[in-house]
């Protein structure tokens, strides 16, 4: 607040009359009126400026590096204009927000000196009324005269003091001190305050907005870069940063300098960023990048910036490498785990040993084998094994090897080479980053097999039908059911291959040696139904439990879980009983389906008309499914 000149005897007068009797002089300043008051009622002493409350040189020490930011920016400021300071013997300090003086700058404050002073704090408990309890308690600039200062050393000088506010909070408090009130106009030193006020929060301000920007920027998954005419990288984010940082010369980045990318682009001339000079825009084009070390690959946008003359002053580059757009698309796609170790259930001997060690190679980034019968549940294991490893933010990704002829499988796992429009990335590049899960891999051809030992061996590939080479980071979990060191005992499969995914071998246990664990499995099986599809919950009466107890399930879980998920939607109450379960080998809907429409539709109602659930149901292929839809003349709909 900018108060005009007052007559200091009248208001020593004031003031020496509140002392002594008590009564505010209608003339006090309200806000200065209400100080004195809580002041008294504190028990502040009058005579003599103490600092009871310090910081420690190391608590100061840490303040001030949390706001350099404002220090440094005083600090600049300051050096302006020191010399009219030291005309006019101004004292100036910087406090932070809990009122702890941050830095004394000019001369001594109230005859403390800079060492007494910082680190300091100066509430009004501590020091009575004061311009810079004022400014603080008001969030408004405030001059005070010497006389209406609570402490009498502290009347000698007068005082403005003023809020840096950001956000609506007040982060600091300036304020500055004059003893000569005859030579520097009470108008200059406001303004002089006020000027410190503005300049310090928009500072401030625009630090706090680069900051957010810098940090949302950092977080994209693409590399940004602000580039000047001739190729100087003025700014980059972090992604950028990091891809810049193999092609920058030596000893620039000791300097503090951007690379030229001039100097570092063998094809600088033919990219998108120098046509961007030229005044022509890219969006979204496929570009390449010639280093001396290597070549990169980017799907990059580049926007010219003009200036007041319409010429184009810089540009902005936004590029994202091939490899993270693969990895997106990947996760687009559904390549995540959908299953934790937790989620496997069991608390047998035999279980629990498993679970124990696959929990420890998860910790782990070497490729490993899954080896047990069809059906116990490697593909799951392999889902909680992926989420619990370093690897979890990565994609994970399943290729069934006995699943498609060779020519289709190498496709499918290599990529396929050729033009823009006709070659595209095979799983084990999309897995790059993450996990690539080879199911069945007894059954990979053996062409293959060398092949994939080369490229797991080198960490790198080509595609069908290219020969460039591009680099992978694959963990692969591969799942046999039979025993893959007999197969290369017998030569059907590469030892090299063999020797490659076995540094950790997990044998999956079957159901018949954990059977204690077959009702525990079942409820869970059915609580997943549940869930699955929104229905209620149901049980297993002890009867049932005692049925599926005592058959040997050859097919192992996932024979287990088409039989409880068959009894869950014939049950039409909340519990499973004897009369709800069909076992393996019985007559009902798993063998009447395939000749009796009747039978076809009952388990179509059963499943809810869902495919996926009545191929589960059944335990045949979808395709089959379909070719019985048609010939009962049933609408897949």
């Amino acid at each position: 607040m900018i108060r005009e000149r007052r007559n200091k005897a009248k208001l020593e007068q004031y003031y020496n009359k509140f002392i002594d009797e008590g009564v505010i002089d209608p003339n006090v300043h309200p806000w200065i009126a209400e100080s004195w008051q809580r002041s008294r009622e504190l028990g502040v002493g009058r005579d003599v400026f103490n600092l009871n409350v310090k910081l420690s040189r190391e608590e100061l020490d840490k303040r001030r590096k949390r706001y350099s930011t404002a220090i440094s920016f005083l600090d600049g400021l300051y050096d302006q204009i020191k010399e009219h300071f030291t005309t006019y013997n101004l004292s100036m300090l910087l406090l932070d927000q809990d009122l702890y003086v941050l830095k004394n700058y000019a001369m001594p404050f109230y005859q403390k000196t800079a060492g007494e002073l910082e680190g300091a704090r100066i509430l009004e408990e501590d020091i009575g009324t004061s311009s810079i309890g004022i400014a603080y308690r008001h969030k408004a600039p405030f001059l005070m005269f010497g006389p209406e200062m609570w402490i009498k050393d502290c009347q000698n000088g007068d005082a403005c003091s003023a809020p840096i506010i950001i956000d609506n909070q007040v982060k600091f408090i300036v304020t500055v001190v004059s003893v000569q009130q005859e030579e520097l106009p009470y108008s200059a030193m406001v303004a002089m305050v006020l000027s410190i006020k503005y300049a310090m929060e928009q500072h401030l301000a625009l630090v706090s907005s680069l900051n957010a920007k810098h940090t949302i920027l950092d977080a994209v998954p693409l590399a940004v870069y602000h580039i000047l005419p001739g190729g100087e990288v003025a700014y980059t984010n972090k992604l950028g940063h990091s891809r810049l940082a193999g092609i920058i010369p030596p000893g620039s980045d000791d300097k503090g300098e951007g690379p030229n990318l001039n100097d570092v682009l063998l094809n600088y001339r033919h990219t998108p960023i120098y046509k961007g000079f030229l005044g022509v825009p890219s969006y979204n084009r496929e570009a390449t990048w010639i280093t001396p070390r290597k070549t990169y690959e980017d799907i990059t946008t580049v926007v010219p910036l003009y200036g007041d003359d319409g010429e184009v002053d810089s540009i902005v580059a936004v590029s994202l490498p091939i490899e993270d757009l693969r990895t997106l698309v990947a996760h687009t796609a559904g390549y995540t785990a959908r299953y934790s170790l937790s989620s496997m259930v069991g608390s047998s001997h035999v279980f629990t040993t498993m679970q124990d060690k696959a929990g420890r190679t998860a910790r782990h980034d070497y490729h490993l084998l899954l080896q047990g019968e069809p059906g116990t549940g490697k593909q799951r294991l392999a889902h909680g094994i992926h989420q619990a490893s370093s690897r979890a933010a990565g994609p994970l990704i399943a290729v069934k090897c006995g699943d498609m002829p060779q020519d289709i499988l190498e496709a499918e796992l290599f990529g396929r080479g050729g033009s823009e429009a006709e070659g595209r990335p095979g799983k084990l590049e999309l897995a790059s980053g993450g996990t690539l899960f080879l199911d069945e891999i007894e059954k990979l051809p053996a062409g293959l097999q060398e092949k994939l030992a080369e490229a797991l061996g080198a960490n790198e590939l080509s595609r069908s039908g290219e020969s460039v080479t591009r680099p992978i980071d694959v963990r692969v979990i591969a799942a046999c059911d039979t025993d893959l060191k007999r197969l290369v005992e017998r030569n059907v499969f590469s030892a090299k291959l063999y020797e490659i995914i076995t540094r950790s071998v997990i044998r999956v246990p079957s159901l018949r040696s954990r059977r204690e664990d077959v009702p525990d499995l079942a409820i869970h099986i059915i609580e997943e139904l549940a869930a699955l599809h929104g229905l209620p919950p149901k049980q297993l009466s002890p009867e049932a439990a005692n049925i599926i107890m005592s058959y040997d399930w050859p097919g192992n879980i996932k024979q287990l879980q088409g039989v409880v998920e068959q009894a869950f939607f014939r049950t039409a109450g909340d519990t499973i009983t004897p009369a709800d379960i069909i076992m393996p080998g019985e007559q009902g809907l798993s063998k009447a389906w395939k000749e009796d429409k009747d039978a076809f539709v009952e388990a179509w109602k059963a499943a809810g008309g869902n495919i996926s659930r009545l191929a589960n149901i059944l335990d045949v292929s979808r395709v089959t499914l379909y070719r019985y839809l048609k010939k009962y003349g049933l609408d897949k709909d």
